[in-house]
């Protein structure tokens, strides 16, 4: 097989460009040697661990003889954070086994976290600890606070660790790693927990993808209790929305890739309720741009129409799309051999991992 590798290059050495032109901007020093030097630390250390990733998956792959390509890195300048949406393999063939499923599935995030956790570690050392401030606060997890407690210690009253750009860039890692873990549909956690549990695991899934649905509106109601108990009212309701939206953006991402990778995608004549990858998108991103601009304002006509909008979707959810029985996030069958102690015990490993990885608020302004 003559193994293509030019777009390959092409958006890897875009993504290098992206990363490091986000990573700068960001900083809002210009082109000063220190915000450079910041740069080319982030970008190296963020793409060594999507690298990593992603070389995991192609290694286990071609292992087990499943036809993969090289990874493709997705560029994403300023729009994201980090500059990318990360990277992804393809994957011709079937995998044939529980066996396969499992190593392709948790090769890629356990090679990942191979290189972030003790970069993070190394390079939160080098943290110092400076007033808290009102700015962008990056999301906490089992896993961050144990290795803040190891590399630092516990912050004192009023002050907070302030990163390094390696240690940011391994954050990344460990968030986009977070988010592939999730067990359902075809994420690298839907391919472990199919690999343990088999055919139940769709069952489990439907349950993981409402629970994020779930999630977005616990989150939401306890910031705004704890307001309404505090006598702040509804005044930050901007703010509280965007603390909880991520969980009400993967719902339906994670509704639109099992749509996309359907056999028979929803919104086709044969089922004339069915919500349509379309609308599910334009409805989501018309949300999300309302809860952008409505972040620093408590308009109470701003915020009844956003929630309108958001019950507007959610009814369509229920009649035609992912809030009825559906297939949206099972994954395709493999063999039905049951995986060997040592691979189970991987398994739960690596799933016990996105537990650990969990953050509540991944990203809050």
């Amino acid at each position: 097989m003559k193994l293509a590798w030019r777009a390959n290059l092409l958006l890897f050495v875009a993504t290098i460009g992206s990363v490091f032109a986000t990573h700068v901007v960001g900083e809002g020093e210009g082109m000063t040697r220190t915000a450079i030097a910041h740069g080319a630390q982030f970008t190296s250390a963020l793409i060594g661990i999507l690298l990593a990733h992603e070389l995991g998956h192609y290694a286990a792959a071609r292992i087990h003889k499943v036809e993969a390509s090289l990874p493709f890195f997705l560029p994403l300048p300023v729009v994201s954070p980090f500059g990318t949406m990360g990277a992804v393999i393809q994957m011709r063939g079937v995998i044939p086994t529980r066996k396969a499923l499992l190593d392709i599935g948790a090769s890629g995030p356990l090679a990942g976290l191979a290189l972030a956790i003790p970069l993070y570690f190394w390079a939160a050392s080098h943290g110092r600890f400076v007033p808290a401030s009102e700015g962008v606060t990056l999301g906490d997890s089992l896993l961050l606070r144990a290795l803040d407690h190891l590399a630092v210690g516990q912050a004192p009253p009023g002050m907070e660790l302030e990163l390094p750009p390696v240690a940011f860039a391994a954050w990344a890692g460990m968030f986009v790693t977070m988010i592939n873990l999730i067990p359902a549909g075809q994420l690298d956690g839907g391919h472990v927990a199919y690999s343990l549990f088999g055919p139940r695991q769709d069952r489990l899934a439907v349950i993981v993808h409402r629970a994020m649905l779930a999630f977005f509106f616990v989150s939401l109601a306890s910031y705004v209790t704890r307001d309404l108990r505090a006598g702040f009212g509804l005044v930050r309701m901007g703010s509280h929305v965007g603390k909880s939206l991520f969980w009400l953006a993967w719902f339906e991402i994670l509704a639109v890739l099992g749509d996309l990778a359907s056999a028979k995608p929803s919104g086709d004549a044969s089922d004339p309720f069915a919500l349509s990858v379309t609308t599910r998108v334009v409805a989501t991103l018309g949300l999300l741009l309302v809860a952008s601009v409505g972040h620093d304002h408590s308009s109470a006509l701003l915020w009844a129409s956003w929630f309108a909008g958001l019950a507007v979707l959610l009814a369509m959810e229920a009649r035609g799309g992912a809030l009825r029985p559906h297939a949206l996030v099972d994954h395709p069958a493999t063999g039905s051999a049951p995986l060997d102690g040592f691979r189970r015990a991987v398994a739960v490993f690596t799933l016990a991992m996105f537990v650990l990885l969990f953050m509540p608020t991944p990203m809050s302004m």
